[in-house]
């Protein structure tokens, strides 16, 4: 279960974090401006979060089976058309639907089973599993400017397509239901979203998230304008996911002793931090110390997050609690690109966009530091189901 989940996020998000990559050839062959094409990652991340809430909803009910399977098939088909398109607002439909319901239908999923798996070490087991965007995020964009660089943008979609619908159906074919049944306490989903606690880690996940989605989306130009090769550039993206998988890892272990909550709120403060190096600092070895900083903050924070949900309300109804929890993401990508390609449109200067990434990701932190543990989360039982 650990490894299909590692899987799929490592697909998933391998794919839609390498777009930084294919901004700049998208940008020049359809002669659109940098808010145009970043609406591309925008679009495919709303669609991605805001429907995890229904099939986090439809795995709970149904089994994660069938939903990942639907995500490989949709996710596939999305990118080989998306290698066909004529027109960028086309490309908008086939890729964001394509990706946008892909993910949707494969994280989420596979990701919240793995609670139910584990009664010791489940945080362990989640970083592990959380690890796998961490992966795809090192991996996959400089595979992905090494092919677009030999073959175009196109071809790689096409071979994206394929590699993605494969990897995730070997996924749907291996996930099920989780053994244990949810914890005694109950906490209707209602009471859970309207709770002090679940608005602030909402506020802060969308905050954070609309900082986080501007270097993924502008790094690559950004280094590329002030000198990087194309795929120095890219590996400055498999860079924050590479050291990203230490932070989920890592950190992922440490929280079983000390706790996910107060491990959470240091990796929101750093990643708010961060983005100060690369305001200041614009030089490429520079730019690498920002993205180990971020990568570091950024991984912790996600593998952290399922095990600060289920401290703070159990295990009833994971798979629901976590797709609308990502909602969040999906307005951060559906504002932070747009907005932070307006703003460096306006003033023909990615350091205002920074700046914007930068009061993003302080806010964040703020809005989490009346966080504290609920005790009643933190005791509850695990009884095994049927």
């Amino acid at each position: 279960m650990v490894a299909a989940a590692f899987t799929a996020s490592f697909v998933v998000f391998g794919v839609s974090y390498s777009f930084g990559v294919f901004f700049k050839p998208m940008a020049a062959e359809f002669h659109e401006s940098r808010a145009a094409t970043s609406a591309f990652f925008s679009i495919t991340g709303f669609i991605s979060y805001m429907l995890a809430s229904a099939t986090g909803h439809l795995s709970d009910r149904f089994g994660p089976r069938i939903v990942a399977c639907t995500g490989a098939t949709v996710m596939g088909v999305g990118l080989v058309l998306t290698a066909f398109i004529g027109h960028m607002w086309i490309g908008y439909i086939t890729y964001g639907v394509g990706v946008g319901v892909g993910t949707a239908c494969s994280y989420v999923p596979t990701l919240a089973i793995v609670g139910g798996w584990f009664t010791k070490r489940r945080n362990t087991a989640l970083g592990i599993a959380a690890s796998g965007t961490g992966c795809g995020t090192l991996l996959i964009p400089p595979i992905a400017a090494a092919l677009i660089e030999r073959y175009g943008w196109r071809v790689t979609n096409i071979l994206f397509g394929g590699g993605a619908a494969v990897l995730l159906s070997v996924c749907a074919a291996v996930v099920g239901r989780p053994p244990l049944a949810v914890s005694v306490t109950k906490h209707p989903l209602g009471r859970i979203f309207r709770s002090a606690e679940f608005t602030m880690l909402y506020v802060s996940w969308l905050l954070a998230t609309t900082a986080l989605f501007v270097p993924f989306v502008f790094l690559p130009a950004f280094a590329r304008d002030h000198g990087a090769s194309e795929v120095a550039a890219a590996s400055l993206l498999s860079l924050i996911g590479g050291v990203s998988i230490v932070g989920r890892l890592g950190l992922g272990a440490l929280s079983d002793r000390l706790g996910a909550l107060r491990l959470f709120k240091a990796a929101v403060f750093l990643m708010g931090v961060s983005y100060t190096i690369w305001l200041a600092f614009p030089a490429y070895e520079w730019l690498i110390v920002f993205a180990i900083i971020l990568g570091l903050g950024y991984g912790a924070r996600i593998s952290l997050m399922p095990g600060v949900l289920i401290e703070l309300f159990g295990l009833q109804n994971l798979g629901a609690t976590l797709g609308v929890f990502f909602t969040s993401s999906g307005i951060s990508a559906a504002l932070g690109p747009p907005l932070a390609g307006i703003v460096i449109d306006y003033t023909g200067s990615y350091q205002w966009g920074v700046a914007f990434a930068l009061a993003m990701g302080l806010l964040g932190f703020t809005a989490i530091v009346p966080l504290r543990e609920r005790a009643e989360a933190q005791n509850c039982v695990i009884v095994v189901g049927n």
